[in-house]
């Protein structure tokens, strides 16, 4: 399989700040790939930081001003099958900021009765897209599960964030990663879950806007709170464009009953 993603971002910079980026592919060494991070016409020179789950972050300083950040990939083949450890297992039990398990509980308990398994993550999928309307910008950087939940709507994150609230709530480990999702319409940076079933991740997007097969991740984490492709320490910013393309040959047409891996 060949894929190839790019992200173009303008940002003004209010202040001088910190700018870490979640933007590059996790697991290098397939690829071919471009960062550029430009202020004033000069590069910026960026850090990169590799987390025990493939993310790749890269860290710079910039100043006031306009800042350019674009990124650009291509990819043939397929990444390695994730694997995990006896901490990622408590870490992705746990609620988290956007993932409100714990008070989640009983509706989980009493929607789902005595399923397990991959027969479980399917039925909350199901659930969750049908009872969550997608609606773009319908939410905002604070919404959570309980939220998106209550208000009936929101985007990606927010169905990720529902589902995997909903899977720690009944003992599955789920966590959230951000993806470029070739077919996605709109196109823009892309959340989906993974579930530990049966000793493996299964990658489950509760949107399904875009095929699995052909998604490449980005970040993981335990919600959009450690996978944001952008985060600033220091002056605020004003987000001015951004704008994501992915595509991959050969296409697929996605069976959303199917156990799929992220590769």
């Amino acid at each position: 399989m060949q894929r190839h993603a790019t992200a173009d971002i303008h940002i003004r910079a209010l202040g001088p700040a910190r700018m870490i980026l979640a933007v590059a592919v996790a697991h290098p060494g397939r690829e071919q790939e471009q960062l550029v991070v430009e202020q004033a016409g000069q590069r910026i020179p960026t850090v990169e930081l590799t987390d025990s789950y493939g993310s790749r972050l890269h860290e710079c300083n910039i100043d006031a001003g306009e800042v350019v950040i674009r990124y650009s990939v291509d990819v043939e083949g397929l990444a390695p099958v994730a694997t995990s450890d006896d901490l990622d297992m408590l870490t992705f039990l746990r609620q988290s900021r956007y993932c409100e398990s714990d008070a989640l509980h009983d509706s989980a308990q009493e929607l789902f009765g005595e399923l397990e398994g991959q027969p479980l993550v399917l039925a909350v999928r199901e659930w969750t897209a049908h009872n969550i309307r997608y609606e773009h910008g319908s939410t905002s950087t604070e919404d959570g599960a309980l939220a998106v939940l209550e208000a009936g709507r929101g985007a990606c994150r927010d169905f990720a964030h529902v589902m995997i609230a909903l899977l720690r709530a009944r003992d599955i480990p789920a966590r959230y990663v951000s993806v470029y999702a070739p077919e996605l319409t709109p196109m823009d940076f892309h959340a989906v879950v993974e579930a530990f079933v049966d000793g493996e991740w299964m990658v489950v997007d509760p949107t399904g806007l875009a095929p699995r097969q052909t998604f490449l991740r980005i970040a993981t984490g335990r919600d959009a709170a450690d996978a944001a492709f952008m985060t600033t320490i220091g002056g605020p910013i004003e987000m001015m464009s951004v704008d994501v393309t992915a595509s991959a040959s050969p296409t697929h047409v996605d069976d959303p009953g199917a156990s799929v891996a992220l590769r």
